[in-house]
């Protein structure tokens, strides 16, 4: 965990905004990472946001030990909940800001129902849990037209999923307020060197 700890003291000395957590049950996904216990053991290292995605069915029975152990932002999926506007209000009522995950293949339907709970929309770039899949800018086209989407003014917008110096001024050009990095950042186990130019790129 001491390991684990200074990974997360590195990625803030960084420049990280958040802390990103990928929370898989073996059954949305094919693999299984991860727990509450992790996000309670690392809470103590750092105070950036913990921004947690959870890419599992029926989410609703974890967001109270999620939320306790020290996430300030969940997402959930819109493909594993049959209500989503319901567990994102459980989020909001528990004290952390609530988001709408959407896989590749998904089409964004109208999110104003999911008002006035919902504070973000995670757009996944590549295939969930394959790490041999590319990239796909066409699904950037989620986020420009969600960006201009009556209603929807004030909501964040994250992409998630195979981002890296090469395709993250697409990226922004598209609109997306926030962006998932990871092994673009851990990339040579140099965190420092790899985030300096992941921000080279945005200036």
């Amino acid at each position: 965990m001491d390991r684990l700890g200074q990974v997360v003291i590195d990625l803030e000395k960084a420049g990280a905004d958040y802390i990103h957590f990928d929370i898989e049950d073996g059954s949305f996904v094919p693999v299984m990472t991860l727990g509450t216990k992790l996000i309670q053991d690392l809470r103590r290292y750092t105070r950036l946001p913990f921004d947690v995605h959870l890419m599992m069915v029926n989410p609703e029975w974890i967001l109270p030990d999620i939320i306790k152990s020290g996430a300030n932002h969940v997402s959930v999926h819109y493909e594993a909940c049959p209500y989503p506007r319901r567990v994102l209000q459980q989020i909001a009522s528990l004290g952390a800001k609530a988001g709408i995950a959407f896989n590749p293949a998904t089409p964004v339907p109208d999110l104003t129902y999911l008002l006035p709970y919902l504070s973000f929309v995670v757009v996944l770039t590549t295939e969930p849990e394959a790490s041999d899949c590319p990239f796909l800018p066409e699904i950037l086209d989620k986020v420009r037209l969600g960006k201009q989407a009556q209603g929807l003014e004030g909501i964040e917008w994250v992409v998630d999923g195979g981002v890296s110096s090469e395709n993250l001024s697409q990226v922004v050009a598209a609109g997306a307020d926030t962006v998932v990095i990871g092994r673009a950042v851990f990339k040579d186990g140099k965190i420092s060197e790899n985030m300096a130019a992941l921000r080279a790129v945005l200036d």
